[in-house]
C-alpha cells in the first residue's frame, strides 16, 4: 500500500519502509510519531483508490524519528550596485528524518 500525507504545509508519497526529510517536528530520535492527515490511500496495483475530502476517517501512518537535523547552509544576498551595498545571510533549515513502519 502507499500514501499520500500532508505534514509541515507539503505533501508526501509513503511507502512501507520509505524514508523521508519532514520539516522539523518536536520528537525525540528513536519515538514513534503518527501522520494522521492521509490525504489518499491505494494498493501497490493503483487499484482500490480511497480518497479522502480532505483527509481519510480512520486512516494514519506510523514512522520512527530516526534523527533531527539541518540541511546545507543557503547563502541569501542582497546587493545594490554603484551605492557599496552588499548584505549576506545564511539559512540551515531545520529537518527530522523518519523511517515509514506501516500503514493503517
Amino acid at each position: 500500500m502507499f500514501a499520500v500525507i500532508q505534514t509541515g504545509g507539503k505533501q508526501y508519497l509513503v511507502k512501507d519502509g520509505d524514508l523521508l526529510k519532514v520539516e522539523k517536528l518536536e520528537v525525540e530520535a528513536g519515538k514513534e510519531v503518527i501522520f494522521d492527515q492521509v490525504l489518499m490511500l491505494a494498493d501497490e496495483d493503483g487499484k482500490n483508490v480511497q480518497i479522502g475530502k480532505p483527509y481519510l476517517e480512520g486512516v494514519s501512518i506510523v514512522a520512527m524519528c530516526e534523527e533531527q537535523g539541518k540541511e546545507r547552509t543557503v547563502r541569501v544576498v542582497k546587493y545594490k550596485r554603484k551605492i557599496r551595498y552588499k548584505k549576506v545571510h545564511g539559512h540551515r533549515q531545520r529537518f527530522t528524518k523518519v523511517k515509514v513502519a506501516e500503514v493503517k
